[in-house]
């Protein structure tokens, strides 16, 4: 209802706490009547505001936007940031013993500024590396780190023999051999052989793309998928074939064009047993074993094996 005042407040009916705008008012009845309209199309959990579902999404996407200026650890969620930093807070200024004096003269003029900064010169007695100076809170998440610079790895597929660094890499890469598929989109049923790469893909059915390019304002859902659309802008080609020394922009894109050299067909047709370079490749061939005609004539409704068998159809058309 809204109160006779001046400033024309928004008040609510069940604990008269007061609001500016009736939106807001809207938005907190919502905390009585325990509805959680906005749910989350990854793992269904649902939340009364939106703002705490695209929050909750960074979680699937694993993009994390919040950096620890301290130890340069980065947190999907702003709240996540404070936790840790109050914890490592805690965490160096008893289990480390940090003297709390003057050491670099620097001043400041919030008291809150002061412990901030103190972090900098007690991270000095956390673990580091030796070779990229990173820190860390634990000797084995170290250890870990440093099979980054040492380039070994451990972890190898009975398969394949590809080596991995750590185990977790290894089991994800194993479903490339079975083929399996077990997580299923609920919205338009695409399946997919890891569980992560589904959560990154439900982003499509929300509609929300919070990476923009700065010069097309075109819209991702992943940093990473920006940072590849930034290349077209540039005309960059990093990724360099080492035999023919043709160029590409994405290094998927090369691992592909590799193929052509080793004449490696990966790809194994079940029904007649062909192969081929590309899986792509492999999924237009299946269609001659289903029958399935999945390009269709706007026209006059024929359908077609092949997208380009379609294109040359369409050329009859305009003859006409």
């Amino acid at each position: 209802m809204l109160t006779d005042t001046k400033e024309k407040l928004y008040q609510c009916d069940v604990c008269e706490k007061n609001y500016a705008h009736g939106r807001y008012l809207k938005t907190h009845m919502l905390i009585h009547t325990k509805e959680k309209p906005h749910r989350c199309v990854a793992c269904e959990k649902s939340f009364s505001v939106i703002s705490n579902l695209k929050s909750h999404m960074l979680t699937h996407t694993k993009e994390k936007r919040y950096l620890c200026d301290v130890c340069e650890k980065r947190f999907a969620r702003g709240r996540d940031l404070n936790t840790h930093v109050n914890i490592l807070t805690e965490m160096t200024s008893t289990d480390l013993g940090v003297d709390q004096t003057d050491i670099c003269d620097q001043r400041f003029l919030e008291g809150g500024n002061v412990k901030r900064h103190m972090l900098k010169h007690s991270i000095e007695k956390l673990q580091r590396c030796d070779v990229c100076e990173k820190t860390f809170t634990q000797s084995s998440t170290l250890k870990r780190h440093m099979l980054t610079h040492t380039k070994e790895k451990p972890h190898q597929c009975n398969v394949c023999g590809k080596t991995f660094i750590r185990l977790g890499i290894l089991k994800q890469h194993m479903v490339t051999h079975t083929n399996e598929k077990p997580h299923r989109c609920d919205v338009c049923e695409k399946r997919f052989a890891r569980k992560d790469v589904l959560k990154k893909h439900m982003l499509v059915h929300i509609d929300e793309k919070p990476f923009r390019c700065d010069l097309c304002d075109t819209g991702f859902t992943q940093s990473g998928n920006l940072k590849r659309h930034l290349l077209t802008h540039t005309n960059e080609k990093p990724y360099r074939c080492v035999v023919c020394e043709k160029r590409f922009r994405i290094n998927s894109n090369l691992k592909t064009h590799m193929l052509t050299h080793t004449k490696e067909r990966r790809y194994q047709c079940d029904t007649c047993g062909k192969k081929f370079t590309q899986h792509g490749n492999l999924k237009t061939h299946m269609l001659i074993h289903t029958k399935k005609k999945p390009h269709r004539c706007d026209v006059c409704y024929k359908t077609f094996t092949h997208s380009g068998n379609l294109k040359r159809h369409m050329l009859t058309h305009q003859k006409m």
